[in-house]
Formats: C-alpha cells, structure tokens, sequence
C-alpha cells in the first residue's frame, strides 16, 4: 500500500501544472517536533494523527502549509465560520491518495469531497493557551449544516505507557499515529515541543538538492538524491523507490519524507529510505 501510495503522489505531481494551484503568503502553521521517551506527558492533550493534507482556513478560503489555494467546492465551504482554523483534509484512514488527488484537483467533483472532512484541531487567532482555545473549538462545532467540518477529539494520556497504548489501538485501528498538544502553549509559527508526533517510526523531511546517477541495473536512472534537511545536513537518499520514481524522480526543489532508524554520530539519519514526496506545499 505505501509503494501504491508513494507512486500515486508522483504521478499527481508530475501531472499536475505548476499554475494549477494560486499561490498566496504561506500560513504561519505550528509545527511538530518527535516525542521521546521521558519527555512530561503532564500538560499534553492528545489526538490521532490524520494523514491527509495540512489545510489552513483564513476565514475565507483553503490554503496548503505551502500557501496554495485549495478549490473546495462553494457548497464544502459555505458553512465555514470567518475565524482562523487549522486542520486536516483527510478523506479516512488508509484514503492519503484520495485526500491528496482530491485537494490538488481544481476540477475534483462533488462525489470526491463529499469523502473529505476538514478534521480542525486548533483555532489559531484565538486568544489563550491550547486549552482554552480547545474550548472556544468545542463550542464553536459541530455546525450542523456542514457535519463535514470536524473538531480533532482530544485527550490526556500521562504517562508513556498510556501514550504507547494509544498508539498501539490507533495503529491497529488503520492510524498513522499521534500528535501531542502543549496545554499551556501559545500558538506559535515555528518548530518547537509545543506540539510533538508520536509514530511507530522515525520520519522526516528533507529538500531535494540534485538527483545522483545511478548504477548496475539503475544505470541510465536516478540511483539516489541528494537531499537536505531543515538544519543544512546533507546526505543520499538512495533506497524506498520504485522503479517508476527512479523513472521520474521527484524534482529538484521539492521536499520528500523518509524513514530512519535514529541518527548516527554526525548527527545524520540511519539506514534512511525513501518515504514519499510531501503532499502539497
């Protein structure tokens, strides 16, 4: 399934015309850092982790993490209240190729969103901490005109084996995993433990910097690329790809996820491989 994935992303990228999507500003989106173990659970609240796409709601219309305007269609959104909300198009589990295909269409017909929910888990404009906006989000959905739109359930789980026993049930309920919420934090633009990812795998994203040749049967295709992460650390991502993304590698420019298997003592990933292309944005 996650081969069938990683292809349908790179042939929805490769189709898709760079003016397809309308650029605008970038949202200022919170991001995750990785939860470890012995971290304090005392003031997280917890929720699953939709593998959809990042969607940000200014109120008047969709944008991706990346700033591109989402063509949902005016019936998806006409319900939607004119307050900031960040959350997930996400169209279920084990459905990322639904979800994606879906947004990144400017045609996508109603049978294709009436699958999507725009899962909300923080209202960002809003003053207070994660918890009190928690609040002001429970009381502002369900709207019963559009049950489409959703407010991410959210609960407490302090110790590691009670995370870890969240995790487990929502991995073998077709989950991807979980995401950590400071109760007490500020939304903030940036990368910090506010927010964290628990997932039964290590995982990241890196930029595309050139693609390597390769070798032996991949001669006359990409054997590897060389990529760069978020704190300048380069390296070859060479491993996870089919033959068809070897075919048409993702480009230069765009940004890939992998997996890894911690970090060695020059601080770069272990045993990486290729995941997927990064969604949109």
């Amino acid at each position: 399934m996650i081969e069938r994935r990683r292809f349908l992303l790179a042939a929805i990228g490769c189709a898709l015309a760079p003016a397809a999507l309308a650029a605008n500003a970038p949202p200022p989106v919170m991001l995750a850092e990785v939860y470890r173990r012995g971290m304090s659970l005392d003031d997280y609240w917890v929720s699953e982790k939709y593998d959809g796409v990042r969607a940000w709601w200014d109120g008047q219309q969709f944008l991706t993490r990346g700033g591109e305007r989402i063509a949902a269609p005016a019936w998806f959104t006409a319900s939607m209240p004119p307050r900031t909300m960040d959350g997930e198009l996400w169209a279920g589990r084990g459905r990322f190729a639904l979800s994606v295909s879906t947004v990144r269409s400017q045609a996508a017909g109603d049978r294709a969103w009436r699958e999507m929910r725009f899962m909300v888990f923080d209202l960002p404009a809003e003053p207070g901490d994660f918890t009190a906006r928690l609040s002001g989000l429970r009381r502002l959905l369900p709207i019963t005109a559009a049950p489409w739109i959703v407010a991410v359930p959210q609960q407490r789980a302090t110790t590691h084996e009670a995370l870890q026993g969240l995790l487990d049930k929502t991995v073998r309920m077709g989950g991807e995993g979980l995401m950590l919420h400071r109760g007490g934090s500020l939304y903030r633009a940036e990368r910090s433990t506010d927010l964290l990812k628990f997932k039964p795998f290590d995982d990241a994203e890196a930029r595309v910097l050139g693609h390597v040749p390769g070798r032996g049967r991949h001669k006359g295709r990409m054997g590897a690329l060389l990529v760069e992460t978020e704190d300048g650390r380069r390296f070859k991502l060479g491993t996870g790809f089919t033959d068809a993304e070897r075919e048409q590698p993702p480009a230069v420019g765009s940004w890939v996820s992998y997996r890894y298997n911690g970090v060695n003592d020059s601080g770069l990933p272990r045993f990486a491989r290729f995941l997927r292309v990064r969604e949109i944005g």
